[in-house]
């Protein structure tokens, strides 16, 4: 979950000079952003195409370097990144891990989103036309030995609506955002892991 999470926050972030309708979309939405806030309904599926979970919840971001991601339903789960460390706290199992920052993100392309790096680098990036009222880019990641296959983004309007990756497994996820704000103020104390004396701590 974490991967995919991660893998799909670095399209929120990508900058690129590249000519086509989907770009001008993205770098459109892209421009000048520097927090966010949206909802997402994320859809799971196996290698055979069945559905294996739905999830609901909210995203948060704040340039650089933080972001929050809520899962409200079926069972809540946040993931908290607050410039140094990245939290995964399961609310119903009352446990949390941490991991360094770096470490959660290497090899994932969320690096991209907080750093604000330029994604030609990171990916091979194919316009793929309207479908559904929709612009779509397809991203496929330059590096062969990366967690994810491929990614598909849909835009309209300069917002990100609709989003799918697929991992080197077959598991496809599929996102459909709503309520998009952004360079909305967000305190800094959305991004900081509270601790919890009630919670078991796993340090990665």
């Amino acid at each position: 979950m974490l991967k995919t999470f991660l893998f799909a926050l670095a399209m929120l972030a990508a900058t690129s000079a590249r000519a086509g309708a989907g770009m001008d979309q993205l770098n459109g939405f892209l421009d000048g952003l520097q927090s966010l806030a949206a909802t997402f309904e994320q859809s799971v599926y196996n290698n055979e195409n069945s559905t294996t979970g739905t999830f609901k919840g909210q995203f948060l971001l704040k340039r650089p370097q933080r972001f929050r991601w809520n899962y409200t339903a079926p069972y809540q789960q946040d993931i908290i990144a607050d410039g140094d460390w990245v939290w995964v706290v399961d609310k119903d199992l009352e446990q949390v891990s941490q991991q360094s920052q770096k470490e959660a993100l290497r090899g994932t392309p969320a690096l991209v989103l907080l750093a604000d790096a330029d994604i030609n680098k990171q990916f091979e990036i194919i316009e793929l036309g309207e479908h559904q009222g929709l612009q779509w880019l397809e991203l496929i990641p330059r590096d062969p030995e990366g967690p994810f296959e491929r990614l598909q983004l849909g835009l309209a309007d300069h917002r990100l609506q609709r989003m799918e990756t697929r991992d080197r497994f077959g598991q496809i996820s599929r996102f459909v955002f709503g309520a998009m704000e952004r360079n909305l103020e967000l305190p800094d104390e959305l991004f900081v892991y509270t601790a919890s004396a009630e919670y078991d701590v796993f340090a990665h």
